[in-house]
């Protein structure tokens, strides 16, 4: 049975205060409206993603990405839940759906071991699986005149998605390395003197401090497409620059712990505290009203 519109933006919001509170933190602060469309767009991100992480045999995830492809050109002929939401949020919303073929371009090549040859092919990664959700939440964010350059909007928020995919990078560096991915360029790793490997506890090992030096570096770097990202913001109305402020801000305090101190990633998945998310949720929300 199709469930209504109402019922499919309830699932999709469970999704997303379940399966990525950082994400959740920031749409919180947008107005119902935004923030149910958000949470549609997020939970198909999240099914896409979720194929390329999970546990089915590579003909299957192939298959089952193909199925995505085949169903964002018939959303309107879908009854379930998810897709019911984002055809109706695109229908209220300018949604760029091809940034979703482009999410799944990006999750195909996870699907083997992967390895990046130079920063120019990882940008190209990171527009794929991360520039395109900043395209997709500007569709909802919207910009905060009726005179802005959409264009040069959409390359701030593609700038910004890219930003947060390299400090997830940085983050993930050993569990990627034990599903056999390789996201940090291979031309720089070399220059560093760098090659990954775990020790006997299964966490990074980097007796010395190369990696440490790498990581400094890549997280000095990604601050500047921080910088480029974040002059997406003015244009933006109160709440979704505040929501925009939020989402990019936690991953931010992320990116800065790890390049203050970079042995935090070795033999762990850091994040930050629920008390710590609220403090940058706030703080972007007081800052949006000042």
């Amino acid at each position: 049975m199709t469930p209504t519109v109402a019922e499919a933006y309830a699932a999709c919001l469970e999704i997303t205060k379940t399966e990525a509170r950082n994400f959740y933190y920031g749409i919180r602060l947008l107005p119902p409206p935004k923030r149910t469309a958000l949470s549609a767009l997020y939970a198909l991100a999240r099914r896409i993603d979720d194929i390329g992480d999970g546990t089915l045999p590579l003909e299957d995830k192939r298959a089952a990405l193909a199925q995505v492809r085949k169903d964002l050109g018939r959303l309107d002929e879908l009854s379930e839940p998810v897709y019911v939401a984002v055809a109706d949020a695109a229908r209220r919303f300018p949604v760029p759906l091809g940034a979703f073929e482009e999410l799944v371009d990006g999750v195909e090549t996870d699907l083997c071991d992967v390895r990046i040859a130079d920063f120019d092919q990882l940008v190209g990664y990171c527009r794929r699986v991360a520039g395109s959700v900043g395209r997709l939440c500007l569709s909802i964010f919207g910009p905060g005149s009726a005179d802005a350059d959409v264009e040069r909007l959409s390359l701030y928020a593609d700038q910004l998605g890219i930003a947060l995919q390299q400090t997830n990078i940085l983050r993930d560096i050993r569990e990627d390395f034990s599903n056999g991915r390789i996201y940090l360029p291979a031309d720089e790793l070399q220059r560093f003197g760098v090659r990954l490997a775990l020790d006997e506890h299964g966490a990074l090992d980097d007796p010395q401090g190369r990696l440490a030096g790498y990581i400094r570096y890549a997280a000095a770097r990604a601050q500047d497409w921080y910088a480029l990202g974040w002059r997406l913001l003015p244009y933006l109305d109160r709440r979704s620059g505040a929501s925009c402020r939020a989402m990019s801000g936690i991953y931010h305090h992320l990116l800065l712990r790890i390049g203050a101190n970079p042995v935090l990633v070795y033999d762990r998945r850091l994040s930050l505290s629920a008390v710590e998310k609220a403090q940058v949720a706030l703080a972007s929300l007081a800052g949006a009203r000042s």
